[in-house]
């Protein structure tokens, strides 16, 4: 079953064409980079493809990559799980876009991972970037799974106290909790600033063989993503302003459709 568009609209088509088509492109530029590595001895390798001696191969794998899951993560965000809260406003469909570019690295993370046990084990031929390079993907997928988690309304909370009080004191205490968030993104982004603006100019690296500007740019986005997770605060608390309090109950934490296709599966098997 195909499912209304989200936020797309027409633009769904369009966006699904060009998400194939950078994928296309950057998996037939890879098959050239793999015949040529075995062919010949100055082919590109992972080491030089971070680097300016990439040269245009280089340049031309990563920004088609980088489009493909671009596009891919737009198109993906166009559609909504059974348990996902429905998006209001630009900064929930950002969200969305992000949490699906978390979704697609996680699986780079696991092609990676295969392809070095595979290198290793099958064919004793360990690498020297498999490691750091899911440590890298790694550190932006737990960073925008917290923006996501922000969108979602799905931090941890207590709820205890805070379903004993009246709506005003409700609103009092997110306007609270929206303050605090913003005062530790303050503190964050005033203390680290300047470093992580020394480490992103020079592109400091991780100081291995392989070397890879980690220091470079998890820093960075560090800052960047904290601050798009206070604004994503704030969206919550005008988006959930005037809506009906909620009461919650443990039954809240059940998902009807995950027993449903457990039921599904079980009884398949039996």
């Amino acid at each position: 079953m195909i499912q209304d568009s989200v936020w797309l609209g027409p633009l769904r088509g369009p966006v699904k064409k060009l998400a194939i088509g950078f994928t296309a492109f950057a998996l037939a530029v890879f098959a050239w980079l793999a015949i040529n590595k075995i062919f010949s001895a100055d082919a590109l390798g992972m080491h030089e493809m971070i680097r300016s001696t990439g040269g245009i191969w280089g340049k031309l794998m990563l920004g088609s990559l980088a489009g493909s899951i671009l596009f891919a993560s737009i198109y993906l965000s166009d559609t909504i799980g059974s348990i996902e809260d429905k998006p209001h406003g630009f900064f929930d469909y950002l969200s969305l876009v992000t949490s699906r570019i978390a979704m697609i690295a996680i699986v780079m993370i696991v092609v990676v991972m295969f392809y070095e046990v595979v290198s290793r084990y099958a064919f004793n031929k360990p690498t020297l970037w498999a490691n750091e390079l899911s440590l890298w993907i790694a550190a932006f997928v737990f960073l925008l799974a917290g923006q996501y988690a922000m969108q979602q309304r799905s931090h941890i909370r207590i709820y205890v106290i805070y379903d004993l009080m009246p709506r005003w004191m409700k609103k009092a205490s997110d306007v609270i909790s929206v303050f605090l968030i913003w005062v530790f993104c303050f503190a964050l982004v005033w203390g680290g600033f300047n470093d992580a603006w020394t480490r992103m100019l020079r592109m400091e690296t991780f100081g291995t063989a392989w070397d890879p500007p980690i220091p470079g740019t998890i820093k960075p986005a560090i800052l960047f993503i904290i601050v798009l997770v206070a604004i994503q605060s704030l969206s919550n608390l005008i988006a959930d302003w005037h809506k009906a309090p909620e009461h919650h109950s443990p039954a809240d934490e059940i998902d009807e459709d995950e027993i449903e296709m457990l039921r599904k599966t079980l009884g398949e098997d039996l």
